[in-house]
């Protein structure tokens, strides 16, 4: 039996234990973004709690992986929601039910923290969508448009 997850929300402390696995997610996801730009977003989403957080995904005390949310507010939702704009498991923990346990207990802090809905956006090719499914995240009927600014 696997020992149980924890989260736990990262501080700027944690930036160096962080920093790495958001660069392997950008790179896996084939997102460019500087590493200068990356330190630097990272590092004020960590000192800044009313923007969102980092939360670090613990397995017996050593860290495995890191989910983060971002705060938004939308009136559909009862005020408050959130985008778990990502999720990363390092690879020797995964395949083991880490990220299904690590997304329930996200789902539960941010419930008490006052958010009505999680959204996040997956590739349909990533493996990772059945998981969200499994999870209870269903597909939006709207397409995500974005303009870069």
């Amino acid at each position: 039996m696997s020992a149980p997850i924890a989260l736990r929300r990262a501080g700027p402390a944690d930036h160096a234990a962080l920093l790495p696995r958001t660069r392997g997610l950008n790179d896996h996801e084939g997102i460019a973004i500087s590493d200068a730009a990356l330190a630097a977003a990272l590092a004020r989403l960590l000192a800044d709690p009313a923007i969102g957080g980092a939360w670090l995904i613990e397995r017996d005390g050593a860290v495995v992986g890191y989910a983060i949310a971002t705060f938004g507010f939308d009136l559909e939702y009862g005020g408050k929601d959130a985008v778990m704009t990502e999720l990363w498991i390092d690879p020797p923990a995964r395949g083991g039910g880490v990220g299904a346990a690590a997304i329930e207990l996200l789902t539960a802090t941010l419930r008490d923290l006052g958010v009505g809905a999680l959204h996040l956006q997956v590739r349909p090719e990533n493996p990772a969508r059945a998981l969200y499914g499994r999870s209870g995240f269903v597909a939006s009927p709207r397409i995500v448009m974005t303009r870069k600014l």
